[in-house]
């Protein structure tokens, strides 16, 4: 788990809810005018995450999860939330679910939002605290993780 990148943990859960819903169908809990609804949270969601990677590209910083950070950014979607990217991740994984509106993918959405809050965001923050100290923890004080 500690290497696979966030893009493809999201990939790997999308095909989980997809494939859940076709073979393990438990439950249809979201009705179809809600479901065709999710497909607006889901462009917003991919629309956010390519914004702060482009954000990452701009600021000329590296954007691998796992290497050490050289740079922090605390403008642009980084001024309103720390982590952009996981929060366009997170939307778009339930958007999928809603879409495809059963219980499994929903469980499965949930899932994959716990992993990127507890995993994923709390590894990297925990990196930004010790390269950039207070500075780093200044900025935790005035952004909040998510919104």
């Amino acid at each position: 788990m500690k290497r696979i990148l966030p893009p493809v943990f999201l990939l790997l859960c999308v095909v989980a809810m997809i494939l859940s819903q076709i073979y393990f169908p438990i439950a249809r809990v979201v009705p179809w005018p809600i479901r065709s609804i999710a497909l607006l949270p889901l462009v917003i969601g991919i629309g956010m995450a390519v914004l702060g990677k482009r954000q990452f590209a701009k600021e000329g910083t590296n954007l691998y999860t796992f290497s050490d950070p050289d740079k922090m950014i605390a403008s642009g979607l980084y001024a309103y939330s720390r982590n952009p990217m996981y929060l366009g991740f997170v939307i778009a994984a339930f958007s999928v679910a809603v879409f495809a509106g059963g219980l499994g993918p929903l469980v499965i959405a949930l899932i994959h939002c716990v992993v990127v809050d507890r995993w994923y965001i709390g590894f990297e923050e925990r990196r930004m605290a010790d390269r950039f100290g207070d500075s780093y923890d200044d900025y935790k004080s005035r952004v909040r993780r998510w919104l």
